[in-house]
C-alpha cells in the first residue's frame, strides 16, 4: 500500500504525467483529488481519474509514477456508478495544462451526485464542501439528477427511491 496524497504530490504527478504521454488528452481528476486541490481535505488515499481522450503513453506513465511519486490511481469516475449527467464535459472545471494534458475537475454535480448515491460520511462531507465552495447549487443538482433519474434502470445496483430521497434531502436543506 502506498501513502496518502497531499495537495504537493498530485501537482507533481500531474506534471510528471503531463510530460510522459505521447499524445493530447484530457484527464478528468475526481474524488479526493478534486477535495485536496479545492483545499478542504489536506490528503486522498488515491487518485481517481477518467481520461478521455485516453492520451498515448498513459498506462505505461501512470505504472511509473504510482511507484516513483509514491501514490495510488485509480481509473474511475463518477459515470462508473451512476448515469452520466448530460453536459458533463462541458461542466468539467479546468485546473491546469502540463505538457500535452490538459487537467479537469470531473462535473461538480457528476461528483456530487455519485456521492449521494454512495452515502459514506467522507461522501457526504465533500457534497457540503462542494456546495459550501459554490461549485454546485442546489437547485440545478435537483435538476441534474431528473435529468438522469430515467437511466437508473440500466444500473441495477442502485435502489433509485433511496438515491432520490437522498439527492431531495440535501437540496432541501438550508
Amino acid at each position: 500500500m502506498r501513502s496518502e496524497t497531499n495537495k504537493d504530490k498530485l501537482e507533481r504527478f500531474m506534471v510528471a504525467l503531463g510530460n510522459r504521454v505521447k499524445s493530447s488528452g484530457r484527464i478528468y481528476l475526481t474524488g479526493g483529488a478534486t477535495a485536496v486541490l479545492y483545499e478542504w481535505r489536506t490528503m486522498t488515499i488515491d487518485i481517481d481519474l477518467k481520461a478521455e481522450p485516453e492520451p498515448r503513453g498513459l498506462f505505461e506513465a501512470l505504472a511509473l509514477l504510482k511507484d516513483e511519486l509514491d501514490i495510488n490511481v485509480e481509473l474511475a469516475s463518477p459515470d462508473d456508478f451512476i448515469p452520466p449527467v448530460p453536459g458533463w464535459e462541458e461542466r468539467s472545471l479546468f485546473i491546469v495544462r502540463h505538457g500535452s494534458i490538459d487537467f479537469f475537475h470531473y462535473d461538480p454535480y457528476g461528483q456530487t451526485l455519485s456521492k449521494l448515491q454512495r452515502r459514506h460520511d467522507r461522501d457526504l462531507i465533500d457534497v457540503r464542501a462542494l456546495w459550501r465552495k459554490g461549485l454546485i447549487q442546489k437547485d440545478r443538482l435537483r435538476e441534474m439528477f431528473e435529468q438522469m433519474e430515467p437511466r437508473l434502470l440500466r444500473y441495477p445496483a442502485i435502489d433509485p427511491t433511496s438515491f432520490k430521497t437522498a439527492v431531495m434531502k440535501f437540496c432541501d436543506e438550508p
